[in-house]
């Protein structure tokens, strides 16, 4: 008899990553995670996509912060 956390990830396994929706005849994958359409597909790379652009957003609030105004001067 498999204990609760064993039962709990196989049912975890069994759902789309973006959506929480359960899987049809075709699944999708992106980056080794399973989704459910190619809806959810294009919500996931679009996710990856703005989460690798905050760097330069980082960069330019710390170039505004008042005390690097102050240094520039």
């Amino acid at each position: 008899m498999p204990n609760r956390s064993e039962s709990l990830r196989c049912g975890r396994a069994a759902r789309c990553a973006v959506c929480d929706g359960k899987f049809g005849l075709v699944r999708h994958y992106s980056w080794r995670t399973p989704l459910c359409s190619k809806k959810c597909v294009d919500r996931f790379r679009a996710r990856r996509a703005s989460d690798r652009n905050w760097l330069p957003w980082l960069q330019i609030t710390l170039n505004q912060a008042p005390e690097n105004r102050a240094r520039a001067l």
